[in-house]
């Protein structure tokens, strides 16, 4: 696969960004759904709930690299409009990402009290993606039919993929059991494609190899450098 974002990239985000959704949504499913309760797990247990909202952002950003992939494969008008909706939908969830650790940071400073009260407050204010949330649940619908029409995916990973629409949205969102059901769903539908991506094709040159080796000290320096900020 030569188009962006490759095999190596495409293939490992296929398997990883379902992964690190269903990691979320297990780690936050001993806390009830609603955000006061959310907030409260917060501020009671802070670094289970931290790893949880974690997990969940970084699947979803993990995911707009499986998303182009899988729509690359399509290859059809109705694959790409497909992927354009998915991939505003996983900018909203990493929006109310940022909301979620916002919070968080409120429970922290003022605690769960304030926090809630805060969030209460403002939980209904309009602002550009209030008007995209249909995309959120409605892309995965469109994007599982596409997959099934093209023959990228069959009728049962494609009714897995379509699963993925069964996820709450909005923020400080914690798990119910449809939101383990699109969690599985979303692995069962494109880690083995992400598997069969990895595979289809020659393995990587020396070079290739010794040059990622090279660049992960690079990156972890400059994850490091962007901290401080």
């Amino acid at each position: 696969m030569n188009t962006f974002p490759g095999r190596w990239v495409g293939g490992t985000a296929l398997v990883l960004g379902p992964v690190l959704l269903l990691l979320g949504t297990l780690l936050r499913s001993p806390f009830h759904f609603f955000f006061p309760d959310q907030l409260r797990a917060m501020a009671e247990h802070p670094g289970l709930m931290t790893a949880a909202y974690t997990a969940f952002a970084a699947g979803n950003v993990v995911l707009g690299f499986a998303v182009v992939t899988l729509a690359q494969r399509i290859a059809r008008p109705l694959g790409v409009w497909a992927g354009v909706f998915v991939l505003v939908g996983l900018f909203e969830r990493t929006f109310h990402a940022g909301v979620d650790q916002a919070a968080q940071g409120l429970v922290r400073r003022h605690g769960p009290q304030f926090a809630t009260e805060l969030v209460a407050a403002s939980y209904g204010d309009l602002h550009l993606f209030s008007y995209l949330s249909f995309t959120i649940m409605f892309g995965w619908y469109v994007l599982a039919f596409a997959a099934y029409r093209s023959g990228v995916l069959g009728v049962a990973r494609s009714l897995c993929l379509a699963s993925a629409g069964l996820l709450p949205l909005g923020v400080l969102k914690g798990t119910e059991l449809l939101s383990i059901v699109g969690t599985v769903g979303l692995c069962a539908a494109l880690v083995p494609l992400g598997v069969r991506v990895l595979l289809d094709g020659p393995r990587p040159s020396r070079r290739a190899v010794l040059l990622a080796v090279g660049a992960v000290p690079l990156v972890g320096a400059l994850a490091l450098v962007s901290t401080a900020g």
